[in-house]
């Protein structure tokens, strides 16, 4: 994916637009920056510096040669000066060294031909600027360009000492502020640097970038750098989200905050100049227009005026439908069922300030993002108000009805979630689709794990410890994985176990609405239906003609839906019941308690003759429910919890499945257990490749044991 900056550039006013490309894509940047390009990469290459200088900007083509340069060979100097040469051919005349994110460690050879680390760099970067006639763009990137990054500190750090003092004037630095991704540029940290430096830095600011992250997109506002920072900078570089159509609102208040800069002698302070508010409100109308347009990816509409930004700025970027997208349905139909996308509706402006608050900005969430966090974790912490055994104390009806509220409210807020997935889907800019819809249905699928979790709580017994672990000191924005939907996570009993969460989307985006909850008598029937179903379709129709319409059913779910409810979970959409997921918290147990009650009721529902059946089929059916549990004790010491999945096979996005399965191992796990199994037939390879994929592992094989089934689990 390409690295895209775009800027306004300062070198005696802050009158330019600038383009650097510096492409991780591109491996004649950084890992093999050596070697040329060749003619087809030449004319590529050329064609985008004829573009940018077609819009008024300057091209500057940045290299990063610092993994493994020999700043003391010679033959190394002679080929990054050929390199550079090259590009200068093309036409462009700006260009950049970067220094980031490698080791301090120099070789022998270097440690004898210099002082320092930092002097190696500023004398190659210095005999580069003077090869390239001082060109009056030209950047250099040092290895610590953070605060943080500094040894012992900024004002004290010998490698900063040496660039400030030994790089020649004409070369501006780069620097990010206090950290990677600042939440706040100050005029009093800048002027630190420049002092250091000897020159007023050039932010490279990472508040939206989000390359770090692939479950993490920020479209929040440019913010935390009041407009008064100008006079402490030499420029400032905006590294921008990876995907197009999500930098809309950030390059729209990047401009306003350029605007409010120039204008001076009003009077008024950074904050009154500048209203994050203010200039979100219009950035959003700004956006409603193009979301609007029938878009597709890769297209533009030019929609921001060229007094919201100084010029037009190019951005380029490869839009791969699909790309990585890859995923299995357990469906082989040629016509799925009712959802896949149509492309026809506008989103609303309710829609787009949700789409935002939830994808805000690195160190800050929007007030929906806040709301179902502070929600989440509020009812976690007080869930044992509505457990029928509670933990022995009286509750309050008033703390309990203030659970139900609550829970309704974040179930809302959830549901929310699902219809703007749904929008995005349907959605008539179809460019907003492509690069936004991995993030929302992300979203969607962890939000309903959640929402079951908060219905499943709402109607159980007692839980463990359900004790949140908040982070109490500010890190950087790649400590914490996945934005909203990591934090959504790490709050549910098995939210440290990434596999259940994070998966590529399916290829075929579709716009059903899923809702898992906690099974009801009601659904018996439905259920029931649906697996007599599956088994006709996996057995045939002779084999299912001979059994009584609950057989399948009673064999199938039947003890689990008697004599554990309250692990039984049941998945819908639009249409019905399409799937459910049935637990049993102790095996041991549950099976003393099945010989007790349910098998003899099941052998009186079926006779060992029913009227007019054979003498074959007479004991086929009453066979079933003699069957006793054969599993090893060492098998249950580890794995004391069964699971059983059914799911139609006409699901599109077969990502609720695992979002079904991940809902009850969190009930499971919320009640002390400590591991899982399930048990399916070796030739359903489908299944163990999903089951796989979710962590479980082959413990139990058929030849170990009377039957013939695979039996795989999975700790808690």
């Amino acid at each position: 994916m390409q690295l895209i900056l775009i800027v306004p550039f300062r070198m005696q006013m802050w009158n330019l637009n600038t383009y650097l490309y510096g492409p991780k894509d591109d491996l004649k940047h950084r890992l093999l920056w050596r070697e040329v390009y060749s003619a087809e990469e030449e004319a590529q290459l050329k064609a985008l510096v004829c573009e940018a200088e077609s819009r008024g900007l300057t091209f500057v083509y940045a290299l990063s040669p610092g993994q493994d340069i020999v700043f003391s060979s010679s033959c190394d100097l002679t080929l990054l000066i050929r390199k550079l040469r090259q590009v200068s051919d093309l036409g462009c005349q700006a260009f950049a060294l970067l220094f980031d994110d490698i080791d301090h460690s120099m070789c022998q050879s270097d440690t004898e031909a210099f002082s320092s680390f930092a002097h190696a760099q500023v004398t190659v970067a210095n005999e580069i600027f003077h090869f390239l006639g001082e060109p009056p763009v030209f950047l250099f990137c040092p290895t610590e360009y953070c605060s943080s990054l500094c040894t012992p500190s900024v004002s004290k750090s010998p490698y900063l000492l040496t660039i400030g003092e030994d790089l020649l004037p004409g070369i501006s630095v780069i620097w990010t502020g206090n950290k990677v991704i600042s939440r706040e540029l100050s005029p009093e940290s800048l002027a630190e640097v420049q002092s250091v430096l000897r020159r007023p830095p050039l932010i490279w600011d990472n508040l939206h970038a989000n390359d770090y992250d692939s479950r993490r997109v920020f479209l929040g506002p440019f913010k935390g750098r009041p407009p008064g920072l100008r006079a402490h900078l030499r420029g400032l570089l905006l590294n921008p989200n990876c995907e197009f159509e999500a930098n809309f609102i950030p390059l729209h208040t990047l401009g306003s905050w350029y605007k409010e800069g120039k204008e001076e002698g009003k009077g008024e302070s950074d904050e009154e100049a500048y209203s994050v508010d203010r200039v979100l409100s219009a950035a959003l109308q700004a956006w409603m227009k193009e979301l609007s347009l029938p878009l597709q990816p890769g297209t533009s509409t030019g929609a921001l005026a060229s007094d919201e930004i100084p010029a037009d700025p190019v951005m380029s970027q490869d839009l791969k439908a699909g790309e990585n997208q890859v995923s299995r349905s357990f469906s082989h139909e040629k016509t799925p069922r009712r959802g896949l996308c149509s492309g026809s509706v506008p989103l609303s402006e309710a829609q787009v300030r949700l789409l935002v608050g939830l994808y805000y900005l690195p160190h800050e969430h929007g007030p929906p993002a806040q709301n179902l966090l502070q929600d989440l974790t509020w009812l976690k912490a007080n869930c044992h108000c509505v457990s029928v055994n509670g933990t022995g104390k009286k509750v309050s009806s008033q703390k309990v009805e203030e659970w139900r509220d609550r829970a309704g409210r974040f179930l809302a807020a959830c549901d929310d979630v699902a219809l703007l997935h749904s929008a995005v889907v349907n959605s008539i800019n179809r460019a907003l689709l492509y690069d936004i819809y991995p993030y929302i249905w992300d979203l969607r699928n962890t939000l309903l794990v959640a929402k079951a979790f908060i219905c499943w709580l709402g109607e159980r017994d007692s839980m463990d410890d359900l004790s949140c672990h908040l982070h109490g000191v500010e890190a950087e924005s790649w400590v914490v994985k996945g934005g909203l939907s990591g934090e959504v996570q790490m709050l549910l009993p098995v939210g440290t176990s990434s596999e259940l969460f994070s998966h590529p989307p399916p290829l075929f985006p579709t716009s059903r609405l899923y809702n898992i909850r906690p099974f009801q008598q009601k659904d018996k029937g439905e259920l029931y239906r649906m697996v007599r179903q599956l088994h006709q379709r996996g057995k045939g129709s002779q084999d299912a003609a001979i059994s009584h319409p609950d057989f399948v059913g009673d064999r199938c779910l039947g003890a689990s839906l008697a004599l554990c409810p309250e692990y039984s979970l049941v998945l819908e959409d639009e249409l019905g019941v399409c799937g459910c997921a049935v637990g049993i918290l102790d095996v041991c147990s549950f099976a003393k308690r099945c010989q007790a009650t349910w098998l003899p009721a099941m052998r009186d529902k079926y006779p060992s003759r029913p009227h007019g059946a054979s003498g074959h089929t007479a004991t086929k059916v009453p066979l079933y429910f003699h069957e006793e549990q054969d599993y090893p004790d060492s098998l249950l010491y580890h794995f004391p919890s069964q699971l059983r999945l059914e799911a139609l096979p006409e699901l599109v996005d077969c990502s609720v499945s695992r979002s079904l399965l991940t809902a009850l191992l969190m009930a499971l796990k919320a009640n002390g257990s400590q591991g899982v199994f399930c048990e399916v037939q070796p030739t359903d390879g489908l299944w163990i490749e999903f089951l796989t994929k979710l962590g479980f592992l082959e413990i139990l094989r058929g030849e170990a044991r009377p039957r013939e089934g695979v039996v795989l689990g999975r700790l808690l």
